[in-house]
């Protein structure tokens, strides 16, 4: 069929036969689809005997000249279970999701049993799908690659029970939802006997509306696989939306950010609404990552919500959120934190409580620990020493942070001389020495390049750094930091000289 539609391939043949040039498989494909899209009528009728492995470049050719009739057809003799068209649109396109929308009526109209699309994918996901079959990749249209594409068998009773699936990852602010949006959900809300509307990535900016709510309700929930929350919400709305959460029974990430405590709300209130959000986390089987920022409602009750987490924790990031004395005590006893290879706690103010729970904490993640952020802790020179010999043991570390921290030139000295042995280690980030700076606060540049360059020379004894910089606090005077990162790096203030 495919030499009947292009009448160019015969004369390639020919000239591959003599001798005279070579063209690639992938060049053929292109003539091919070139010259059936010249015709737009006979590219409609001929889809039928279209050679499976020249529909993915037929359908980009169709796609960036806008032949919607062609692609509309395309979508409904889709050869593959799955069709990547949210890859090939670097913004939302309410024309090309009305084309595909238009497409997938038909087929809903039709007998089941001949369907073979199963998933319409609008995420703006890699090209690998669109890029292997364009010939971008080595081999790409060999016997392997189009029997590891090409669409799964499935038998006519199975078919006519699998619903069709949208994927579609969403980013949910205050403001009206756009006309791509709007026009989607209305589609799914009319069709819901017969779909389902997934999404793997789910994230809500601003205070919930009755929109979100909305949503909420039409997606399948448990395709949600992360969740993040950007906004200032009261524990009251926290706890309303929590059984969403619930429902999210494959959700691998939570990040919860910006839950501020009205001042009248007690303590025994409190509670009680944690109480609404931690106890979702007993249905959740699979969550690896639990990230928090400025929740103001965590102080005291930490191990009210980690105790609910059913699993390991992978990543566990708590940042600038007020701790208290039993919080930062049960970290270390906490047997879903015994796994991370993650830990993150910026911001948290660490001056006044005892090391010996990051140090046992450490000690028990030594062996798959690949990241430790400790940025703007407010550490001071006693506690970086009392961990040092369990940081030391933490093998798999890739990145260390401490920028932000007082620490004096000896203690720098006795940190990089504990880890000069971590291999793994490719980006080191430390603060510059307290020497570097005089007695009213503000940074010597000389005295700060000095002293980095002196503590850079210690690493390089043992290993040669990857990433390895030093950072002062704001500059008071521009509010710039300095870098040394092999070179010291000026701020613009005009005092820095």
């Amino acid at each position: 069929a495919a030499w009947e539609m292009c009448p160019r391939i015969h004369d390639s043949a020919g000239r591959l036969s003599s001798g005279m040039s070579i063209q690639s498989p992938t060049t053929l494909l292109e003539l091919a689809g070139s010259s059936l899209l010249s015709d737009k009528s006979r590219a409609i009728l001929d889809l039928e005997d279209l050679p499976i492995e020249l529909f993915p470049p037929l359908f980009v050719e169709a796609f960036s000249r806008g032949h919607t009739e062609v692609l509309k057809k395309m979508v409904q003799a889709w050869p593959f279970t799955c069709l990547p068209l949210g890859a090939l649109m670097r913004k939302p396109q309410l024309e090309m999701l009305q084309v595909a929308l238009d497409g997938l009526d038909i087929l809903c109209c039709g007998p089941r049993r001949r369907w073979k699309l199963q998933v319409l994918d609008l995420r703006r996901a890699p090209w690998n799908f669109w890029r292997m079959w364009s010939g971008a990749v080595v081999d790409a249209c060999s016997p392997e690659d189009i029997k590891k594409n090409r669409t799964l068998k499935v038998g006519p009773a199975m078919a006519a029970k699998l619903p069709l699936k949208i994927f579609i990852d969403l980013c949910l602010t205050e403001g009206p939802m756009d006309e791509f949006l709007t026009h989607l959900f209305l589609w799914v809300i009319q069709r819901r006997d017969r779909l389902h509307l997934c999404c793997n990535r789910l994230k809500i900016f601003g205070k919930p509306t009755h929109h979100t709510r909305k949503v909420l309700r039409l997606l399948q929930l448990d395709s949600v696989q992360k969740v993040e929350v950007h906004c200032t919400w009261v524990p009251s709305t926290l706890a309303t939306y929590a059984p969403f959460l619930g429902q999210m029974r494959n959700l691998r990430k939570l990040l919860v950010s910006q839950v501020h405590v009205p001042a009248h709300t007690s303590p025994e209130e409190q509670k009680w609404l944690l109480a609404k959000l931690t106890s979702q986390f007993l249905r959740m089987d699979c969550l690896q990552k639990f990230c928090v920022d400025a929740v103001l409602l965590l102080e005291g009750h930490l191990e009210q919500v980690l105790r609910h987490l059913k699993t390991p924790l992978e990543a566990l990031s708590i940042t600038n959120c007020p701790l208290s004395d039993s919080d930062w005590n049960y970290l270390s006893q906490c047997p879903n934190t015994s796994q991370l290879r993650h830990l993150d706690l910026r911001g948290i103010k660490l001056t006044n409580f005892s090391p010996v729970p990051l140090q046992i904490l450490l000690e028990m993640v030594a062996a798959t620990l690949k990241s430790l952020d400790l940025e703007a802790c407010e550490i001071t020179d006693s506690q970086l020493q009392a961990i040092l010999p369990a940081l030391s043991r933490c093998s798999q570390l890739r990145i260390l942070c401490f920028f932000g921290n007082r620490i004096s030139m000896s203690v720098l000295k006795d940190l990089l001389l504990h880890t000069a042995r971590l291999s793994q280690l490719s980006r080191e980030l430390y603060p510059a020495p307290l020497e570097s700076y005089d007695s009213q606060g503000a940074i010597h540049p000389g005295r700060c390049s000095q002293l980095c360059a002196e503590l850079t020379a210690i690493l390089k004894e043992f290993r040669q750094p990857n990433i390895l910089i030093f950072r002062t606090i704001s500059c008071p005077q521009c509010g710039r930091m300095f870098l040394y990162n092999q070179g010291l790096l000026h701020c613009s203030c005009p005092t820095a000289a």
